[in-house]
C-alpha cells in the first residue's frame, strides 16, 4: 500500500527551518558586534558629563573613530539579510540600530549644537535612511532614526544638570531652546507607532526639567537673559562686561 503522506514535504520544511535558524544566528552574531561598538561609543560620550566644554571636541573625535566599525557591522548585516526579507528579521537589530542613531545624533549635537540631518546620518553609517517607507534592501528606517532623536532629548536634559555642576551656566539655556524647537518639529508628525508616540510624549518632561534648571539659575542671578533671542549671557558671580 502506497503512503498517503509525502515525507519529502516535511524534509523540505525542516531544511527551510534550519536555514532560517542559521540566518538568525548569523544576524545575532553581527548584532552583538554592533552592540559592543555602541557601548564603546557610549563610554566615550558619557565623559562629556564630567568634562569641561573645552574637552568635548576631543571626546567627539574619539567617538567618531568607532563609527567606522559600525559601518563595518552594518555592511556585515547587509550581506546576511536575505533579499526582500528586511522586515522579517528587522527586530533582531532594530534596538541596537536605534542606539547607534542616538549616538550619531548626540555626537553631531555636541559638535555643532544642532540636529543631525538625514544626509549626515547616512554618512555616519554608509547606508541610506528610508524616507519612502518602502524598504527592500537594508536601510535605516524612519522609526529607528526618530527613536534616536527622542533618546537625545533625555540625554540633553541630563547634560543640562551636569553642565551647571561644572559651571557652564549658559548651556542649559541653549539646550532648552533646542529641545523646544525639536518638540515643535515632532508635533508636526502624525505618529502612529505606539512606542514612538509614548516616547515623544516624554519629551515635554525633559523640557520641564531643563526649564526648572534655567529658572533656578535665573533666580540665583547666575544667568542673564539677553535681549537678542539668539544669545544668552552667563556669569559666575561677576557681571560679564559688554
Amino acid at each position: 500500500m502506497s503512503s498517503t503522506v509525502d515525507l519529502g514535504f516535511f524534509d523540505a520544511i525542516q531544511a527551510s527551518m534550519e536555514n532560517e535558524a542559521t540566518t538568525k544566528d548569523n544576524i545575532r552574531s553581527a548584532v552583538r558586534e554592533l552592540d559592543r561598538t555602541n557601548r564603546n561609543i557610549t563610554a566615550v560620550l558619557n565623559r562629556v558629563h564630567s568634562s569641561s566644554k573645552e574637552q568635548v571636541p576631543a571626546l567627539c573625535a574619539q567617538a567618531r573613530i568607532y563609527f567606522s566599525d559600525i559601518q563595518t557591522h552594518i555592511s556585515d548585516l547587509t550581506k546576511l539579510v536575505p533579499t526582500h526579507q528586511y522586515y522579517k528579521y528587522n527586530g533582531l537589530w532594530s534596538g541596537p540600530m536605534q542606539q547607534a542613531c542616538f549616538l550619531a545624533t548626540l555626537t553631531m549635537y555636541l559638535e555643532h549644537e544642532r540636529l543631525i540631518t538625514v544626509e549626515e546620518l547616512e554618512a555616519f553609517f554608509a547606508v541610506k535612511v528610508d524616507l519612502d517607507n518602502n524598504i527592500t534592501d537594508f536601510q535605516i528606517s524612519v522609526e529607528e532614526f526618530l527613536h534616536g532623536v527622542v533618546s537625545l532629548t533625555n540625554e540633553l536634559s541630563r547634560l543640562a544638570v551636569n553642565a551647571v555642576t561644572s559651571g557652564d551656566f549658559s548651556r542649559p539655556v541653549r539646550i532648552g531652546r533646542f529641545l523646544k524647537e525639536l518638540y515643535s518639529g515632532f508635533q508636526l508628525l502624525n505618529l502612529k507607532n505606539d512606542s514612538l508616540r509614548k516616547r515623544f510624549d516624554g519629551i515635554k518632561y525633559d523640557i520641564k526639567k531643563v526649564e526648572e534648571i534655567i529658572y533656578d539659575l535665573t533666580v540665583r542671578k547666575l544667568i542673564v537673559a539677553n535681549t537678542d533671542p539668539a544669545q544668552d549671557t552667563a556669569r559666575s558671580g561677576v557681571e560679564v562686561q559688554a
